[in-house]
């Protein structure tokens, strides 16, 4: 009987090939599921493939887990979340940009863990994947808080989809999304996933600390800095050029440059840098 193939593969080739079935599989099924648009699709193949074949099978579980638990939740409750989507630029179906806001920094981490492997790498992909996580549940959960969320530096009470406003449901998910990724990836190293210079244990608690932090410092860009429009007829902020009525919105407040996007890919590098940050203060490595 001929052994069966190992599931990582050793040759570079081997794993890129399938790091690319996998991925376009998996882009084709949330295409057709309307999860992601056609270039979304694309990315994430992209994302996932890059991934898959320089960082590890356990960094692809772990991204594969983000995006499963993601598009659920933002199917969740959709009839109740139409009104606030309107302030968003964008709505439940992803696009390439947003697919590499959330998942190109990690799939940078794995091509630099390809090229230069060091311990702490793990932990800083985890990191980032935990912030975008924690941040994305925050957003779909949030939305469907019975209290309207109060604005992070002011704590003054604001409309639902409001760029930085933040709500004790919202919170709630965030630490959830978090915690979860830093305990799945502990499973991960128990399971002989990767390599690993903390213990499971601690690993899960660095991960769900700076998803968490990176997910707070999301809305504090998101109250601050970052870019929103006014639509003028309906009187309301918005991150839409044209907003859903179909009024041509003005610049409001915020850098021009500064988007929703680019607003996620900080978080994610704030996840990774805060989990080699707390590791190295807590002596953990």
């Amino acid at each position: 009987m001929m052994p069966l193939p190992p599931l990582y593969p050793e040759s570079l080739i081997a794993r890129l090939l399938v790091g690319a079935i996998l991925g376009a599989g998996i882009g084709g099924l949330a295409t057709w599921r309307r999860l992601l648009s056609r270039g979304g699709a694309v990315a994430a193949a992209l994302v996932g493939t890059v991934v898959f074949a320089f960082g590890g099978w356990a960094w692809a579980v772990l991204l594969v887990l983000f995006f499963v638990t993601s598009s659920a939740l933002s199917r969740y409750g959709a009839g109740r979340k139409e009104m606030a989507t309107g302030r968003m630029a964008k709505g439940s179906q992803r696009d390439a940009r947003q697919v590499l806001a959330n998942g190109g920094w990690m799939a940078l981490l794995a091509l630099w863990q390809g090229w230069q492997p060091a311990d702490w790498m793990f932990l800083a992909a985890v990191g980032a994947l935990a912030a975008v996580t924690a941040d994305t549940w925050a957003t779909e959960l949030g939305l469907l808080s019975p209290t309207p969320p109060r604005l992070i530096t002011t704590g003054e009470p604001v409309p639902p989809g409001t760029n930085g406003g933040v709500t004790t449901l919202g919170l709630l998910a965030a630490a959830t999304g978090a915690f979860l990724i830093g305990f799945v990836a502990g499973v991960l190293v128990l399971l002989g996933g990767t390599y690993m210079v903390l213990s499971p244990g601690r690993l899960s608690f660095v991960a769900g600390v700076s998803g968490f932090v990176g997910a707070l410092v999301d809305s504090l860009l998101g109250a601050t800095v970052q870019h929103t429009r006014w639509c003028p007829l309906c009187d309301e902020e918005t991150e839409r050029d044209i907003h859903t009525c179909g009024t041509a919105t003005h610049a409001h407040r915020g850098w021009p440059w500064l988007d929703n996007d680019t607003v996620n890919a900080l978080t994610s590098v704030t996840g990774s840098l805060m989990a080699v940050l707390l590791a190295f203060v807590l002596g953990f490595i």
